[in-house]
């Protein structure tokens, strides 16, 4: 079977700082580095190391950062035959402070390249039953859709990490097997007041109330404290590993690609979030995105260490 992740690509700009700069103001930054970044790219290189086999849809533009990013993933050996490159758009970038002593982010994403999306771009992506279906919110909607309409005709499952959130977001809720979503995506979808400090018992019910239908999975990754699922069956919750986090910044698209691979694999929902969780730890004690990832191996020393 196979992973098919729909996203985004960009080249990440970083800068490490005291704290995150308010508006208006201007702050000294201790450092500055360019990291391959995307939600998309970030997910389908998790996915690939952590041991998928990845058919990644993206579009770079036609200049210096699109040679970076694509030497970069290739290097990795992440397969670019369905990455396309936009006649009128450059390649999507993400503007990212990263606070020096929290490790905690604030991102600003110029998209270029990937909004400039048709529904051709799709047309010749090959999607089979027990396929896992990815996608994000950094492309179009209306072509998500698409991608999701012909992998559910197709009897794949559908993986959502619905970031960031945008209006008319919710109408690709229905044709969602597994939704992926942090502490504000919940509170933005559930409508209550969810917090960093939100009891279970709280976050369990917003979640509850997030499910679109009975075979729905709603997945809250909760950052040092772990991840909480909730499904047909009784709440799922894995408990955050202790680890001194250096950059935050694509943890989540660790968690998503590394989840995609494992339940690509055949691992039961628990199974799989534990999996997910350990490489997600892993990669926040090193600075970027797409470069923090950690592979197959490196998850399984620490999945074994954290039994």
């Amino acid at each position: 079977m196979t992973v098919i992740v729909f996203g985004s690509i960009n080249l990440d700009l970083v800068t490490t700082v005291d704290r995150i700069v308010k508006p208006g103001e201007t702050v000294s930054g201790h450092s500055f580095n360019t990291y391959p970044g995307g939600k998309g790219a970030n997910q389908a290189l998790a996915a690939h190391l952590s041991g998928a086999d990845v058919t990644f849809v993206g579009k770079v533009g036609d200049d210096d950062f699109a040679h970076q990013v694509l030497d970069f993933l290739g290097g990795h050996g992440l397969n670019l035959d369905h990455i396309t490159r936009s006649e009128s758009e450059t390649t999507g970038i993400g503007l990212i402070q990263v606070e020096q002593d929290t490790a905690e982010n604030a991102i600003v994403v110029a998209p270029g390249a990937n909004h400039d999306f048709t529904d051709a771009d799709l047309a010749g992506i090959a999607i089979n039953a027990g396929d896992i279906a990815v996608a994000q919110f950094e492309v179009p909607m209306a072509q998500n859709t698409t991608f999701f309409k012909r992998a559910k005709d197709a009897g794949a499952v559908t993986l959502l990490n619905p970031a960031p959130m945008i209006p008319g977001g919710e109408a690709m809720l229905d044709l969602t097997s597994v939704l992926v979503i942090n502490e504000t995506e919940l509170a933005m979808l559930s409508g209550r007041g969810i917090f960093e400090d939100s009891s279970i018992h709280d976050i369990n019910a917003a979640a509850l109330s997030c499910r679109r239908h009975d075979n729905q999975t709603v997945v809250v990754t909760l950052g040092g404290r772990g991840v909480l699922a909730v499904g047909d069956g009784h709440p799922i919750r894995i408990v955050g590993r202790d680890v001194e986090p250096v950059d935050t910044t694509g943890a989540g698209d660790c968690f998503v690609g590394c989840l995609a691979q494992s339940l690509d694999t055949g691992l039961d929902m628990r199974a799989a979030l534990t999996r997910a969780n350990v490489a997600a730890s892993i990669s926040v004690t090193k600075p970027g995105a797409a470069s923090s990832l950690p592979d197959g191996d490196a998850i399984n020393v620490a999945e074994n260490e954290t039994i």
